[in-house]
């Protein structure tokens, strides 16, 4: 909770930063703060043990899968605010730029957190409020605006379905705390009428659109691309992070007696969401897209680990810690390679390794990473949850999962024949030893994660 006072009032001050002018010395201030937040949240988990600490009524629980997605969720924004140094370089935009970022991650934290439906739905919309504003903040883009007005629209009206579960819900028990909802579903799990198991399904689709998941992301690939590239980075690590332990808490705490209304909608979900983006990011030739679309795709890993077994979220945590380091190596390369174009495309990469070593090998893990490549990360990541879900008899459906992975290694390995293999467009790039030392790091814990999984998996088996 500690950390959560931490990045709020980090919020505060970046609203306040105009008075004096504070405004150089803001985006400095907001780092030291997140790395404050993270250092109190290992605090708590280091003190608090496996005891569940209750705060504003019971509404907030600060649990150790809490407490290990704000952990997550903070190191992921302070790796973003060095990859994305000079989004903040106007003096003119930088406070309200600032104060978005660090109230989404305020959202983000209290989605991982809640034990209240009502904090669900206000962490939601903390997150996507700043979100909407955020992806529209490249004024002189017209796509950045109709992403920002897509999402808008979009985000509203599953936030009405969302709403209208919590309702159904509410009115079946009587009760928004997820935790009471669940002890009297698992007294009784035959007694409640119809409209709560209806309440259910809606929530999933709400909670569905918030992660991406198929056929409720057509917003996701058209916002990613049209939104600024540090803001689609964002957006595809620390918001989907934020999302995927909402789903997790509420699914694997308050509808786990219910489990048989929603497995099966949730499966033809996971299914979906694994052949169709991995499939059609095959026909995009715009790197933002193809990275939009891998984004969608590890949904669909994520969702098979969680229905194969809803309680094993340690699997996830891992899964997820990987995907952000490779996505934002990603979107890191693809910040400092992108022209002045709405779109970049593969041949933007072309002879990449020539112009810059740096650029090239980054993006080579990165995406080596995404597609599951030994030894890196991503593919202890997609051994875990195949392993997961093959012993608790899911195996059909890694059958389809490893299909869909081999569909990703060509995608990805188009970009990566590019930059190797390909004739040099343009003058070398030039990088800041700022970047340099990003990458370094991102290699780093790109080869880390997958040489000592088991440190992780030994970190987050409390969950």
């Amino acid at each position: 909770m500690n950390a959560l006072f931490v990045i709020t009032g980090l919020g505060i001050v970046s609203l306040l930063a105009e008075f004096g002018n504070l405004k150089r010395w803001l985006t400095a201030f907001v780092i030291i703060g997140m790395i404050a937040a993270v250092g109190l949240a290992v605090a708590d988990w280091i003190h608090h043990g496996d005891e569940a600490t209750m705060y504003f009524s019971n509404m907030l629980v600060f649990d150790n899968l809490a407490l290990a997605f704000t952990i997550l969720i903070g190191l992921a924004t302070i790796i973003w605010f060095w990859l994305s140094a000079d989004y903040f370089a106007t003096q003119t935009h930088r406070t309200d730029r600032t104060s978005l970022v660090v109230f989404a991650v305020v959202g983000s934290v209290i989605m991982s957190s809640f034990n209240n439906m009502a904090m669900l739905f206000l962490g939601i919309e903390i997150l996507s409020m700043s979100l909407y504003v955020l992806a529209g903040s490249k004024k002189d883009s017209l796509t950045s605006t109709e992403a920002a007005f897509k999402y808008f629209l979009m985000g509203s009206f599953a936030t009405g379905f969302l709403l209208f579960g919590i309702a159904l819900i509410y009115g079946a028990t009587g009760s928004f705390h997820i935790h009471t909802i669940a002890e009297t579903l698992t007294a009784n799990p035959t007694g409640f009428p119809t409209f709560f198991y209806a309440g259910i399904l809606l929530m999933m689709i709400g909670l569905a659109f918030k992660i991406s998941a198929v056929p409720f992301h057509f917003w996701a690939p058209d916002v990613y691309s049209g939104a600024p590239t540090t803001i689609t980075a964002f957006m595809s690590t620390v918001v989907k992070v934020a999302a995927i332990a909402a789903f997790i808490r509420i699914f694997s705490t308050c509808f786990v007696a219910a489990a048989s209304t929603w497995t099966t909608v949730l499966t033809v979900i996971t299914v979906l969401t694994l052949v169709i983006p991995n499939v059609t990011a095959v026909y995009q030739t715009y790197v933002k897209r193809i990275l939009a679309y891998s984004s969608v795709g590890h949904v669909g890993y994520i969702l098979l680990a969680f229905i194969a077994n809803p309680s094993g979220t340690d699997t996830i945590f891992y899964y997820l810690a990987t995907y952000t380091v490779a996505s934002l190596a990603a979107f890191s390369v693809l910040h400092l390679v992108e022209g002045p174009a709405e779109e970049t495309t593969i041949d933007y990469f072309n002879g990449l390794y020539k112009k810059n070593a740096w650029l090239a090998v980054t993006m080579t893990i990165a995406l080596l990473s995404l597609a599951g490549i030994p030894p890196l990360a991503g593919f202890f990541g997609k051994y875990l949850v195949f392993a997961q879900a093959i012993n608790h008899g899911y195996t059909s459906l890694v059958i389809v999962a490893v299909i869909t992975s081999l569909i990703g290694v060509y995608y990805y390995f188009r970009i990566i024949i590019a930059m190797y293999f390909r004739e040099p467009e343009g003058a070398t790039i030039e990088i800041r030893g700022s970047h340099k030392a990003l990458f370094f790091v991102l290699i780093v814990l790109s080869f880390a994660l997958g040489l000592f999984p088991d440190a992780v998996l030994k970190l987050v088996t409390g969950f």
